[in-house]
């Protein structure tokens, strides 16, 4: 089927305000408005933990949202876990924009070739420097980064130890912790 129309952010913002969305489970893509995938229990349990976890860990120097949305030029997605600048305050008009996100991470199961492939160059296309995909299936970390050109030019897949994010350098991310609950 083709897209007929693109929905702008004002656009989709105007609907979710007019009621027009309520009850669906969906988010802008490159503006579509796409069905998002229904979570699984231990999908939601992982992204949770993960959250916990990371709050934790960057306390006082970043705001770990859990399935909050994220502003984009042509989108509107709801990463599982979004690493964004302080304070928390500042995002709640409008959420937070790529100049304002140090990574987004993604939990996948069902939804992995999504996250690979669409998230993967929304993302990039919107400058974010780092995203990381959760795989449950391997129990491993695809890590993005060096977005240019709506593609990341390094993809690197960890299956245990430790990732050192590219906002903070001091700060090691277990691998084994991020999965706790898988």
């Amino acid at each position: 089927m083709k897209t007929l129309a693109k929905w702008s952010v004002d656009d989709y913002h105007r609907m979710i305000e007019a009621g027009i969305l309520h009850g669906r489970h969906v988010e802008l893509l490159e503006g579509e408005i796409v069905e998002m995938s229904p979570e699984t229990p231990i999908h939601y349990i992982t992204a949770k933990r993960g959250a916990k976890y990371l709050e934790e860990l960057l306390s006082g120097r970043a705001d770990v949202r859990f399935n909050g949305p994220v502003t984009l030029s042509d989108s509107e997605p709801e990463p599982d876990i979004a690493i964004v600048r302080l304070p928390e305050s500042a995002h709640t008009d409008p959420h937070p924009a790529p100049i304002d996100i140090f990574w987004i991470i993604e939990v996948a199961k069902t939804s992995l070739k999504k996250d690979l492939e669409v998230k993967a160059s929304v993302y990039a296309r919107a400058g974010i420097q780092e995203y990381w995909i959760l795989s449950l299936s391997t129990k491993k970390v695809i890590v993005f980064r060096e977005p240019q050109d709506g593609k990341y030019l390094k993809e690197q897949t960890i299956s245990e130890g430790k990732i050192i994010p590219l906002a903070f350098s001091d700060i090691e991310v277990s691998v084994e912790k991020l999965f706790a609950s898988a």
